[in-house]
């Protein structure tokens, strides 16, 4: 599980750092991609970058501000060329079909796959999606327009055979083993009888991904990201401009520092940076975070960061 930045710069795209978007690398997992927020330029980024629209399963918008959204039409479309078959399923808030199946309608656009869209209006923390391995929860947060975070959540893996056991026992691979591997007990010929749980290891403790839209800092922020292994959230300000980030409904890298660290997060990345913030400037932020809360880096464009398992208290 890796996430790789695409856009990083709030507002309108800069030298340094496109527009927002975030992909997360589920290829171990379940060979796809999920994107959350397409920006103006992404398709550029994709580019530059060794993601595969055709894989991509998922795509989670934030809130419908054009710095999340106006790259929209144009991946889907492309998407067509560039061998994507597979269903495509789009979450976002309330406008946000409207605005695909408009820019669709008005270009005349055709897709050669199945475009799902899910919305969700003004909720409360709530599941959005589910399935064997993962969970995918929102909540609003606090903002000019409606906005929101997802968590995230994988589900724990099933310990792995312990083979070896079973051939210190004269048990070859075959039938047996996969018969224990589904959990089941078996009785050897001479009568013995063999517990699987004698010889499946561990469960393997699941993710947390925690990934917020634009906001102020609010107490879903840390609901969201309680005690994730990584949570990627914006940091449009230096502290010596709160007065803008309280002015326009954004964080400062200190605000996210703070929320990272009242969550009981593993590990923090600051994105959304205003252009004001160039080359070393940038460092400023992560420095004023790091005064905060240990684990912070400081995305770019075309970096990615690798989840790790995290040992959590089992409460």
């Amino acid at each position: 599980m890796e996430i790789y930045f695409l856009g990083t710069g709030a507002g309108m795209p800069s030298k340094e750092r496109n527009v927002s978007s975030i992909i997360l690398n589920l290829l171990a997992e379940n060979n796809s991609y999920w994107m959350f927020d397409c920006g103006e330029g992404t398709q550029q980024q994709i580019l530059r970058s060794p993601i595969r629209t055709s894989k991509l399963e998922k795509l989670f918008i934030t809130h419908l501000h054009g710095d999340h959204l106006y790259g929209l039409p144009g991946l889907l479309t492309s998407r067509s060329y560039q061998g994507g078959d597979d269903t495509l399923t789009v979450y976002g808030p309330e406008g946000t079909e409207l605005f695909i199946r408009t820019a669709l309608a008005v270009s005349q656009a055709h897709l050669t796959y199945e475009l799902k869209i899910v919305e969700f209006g003004p909720v409360d923390q709530q599941l959005l999606f589910e399935d064997k391995q993962f969970e995918v929860y929102i909540a609003p947060l606090v903002h000019r327009v409606q906005s929101y975070g997802y968590r995230i959540v994988e589900k724990p893996q099933k310990g792995s055979l312990q083979a070896d056991k079973l051939k210190e026992l004269g048990i070859t691979s075959g039938p047996l083993f996969g018969k224990i591997k589904q959990g089941m007990d078996i009785t050897l010929e001479n009568g013995t009888i063999l517990r699987a749980k004698d010889y499946i290891g561990p469960d393997v403790q699941g993710r947390i991904v925690t990934i917020l839209g634009d906001t102020q800092p609010c107490q879903y922020s840390l609901e969201l990201a309680r005690d994730a292994d990584v949570l990627v959230h914006e940091a449009t300000f230096a502290e010596s401009k709160k007065h803008l980030a309280v002015a326009y409904d954004h964080s400062t890298a200190v605000d996210a520092a703070r929320t990272a660290r009242d969550a009981g997060a593993h590990a923090l990345i600051l994105t959304h940076i205003s252009s004001r913030y160039q080359k070393e400037e940038a460092a400023l932020l992560s420095g004023e975070a790091q005064q905060i809360f240990d684990e912070v880096y400081l995305a770019r464009d075309h970096w990615s960061y690798e989840v790790p398992r995290v040992k959590r208290n089992q409460n």
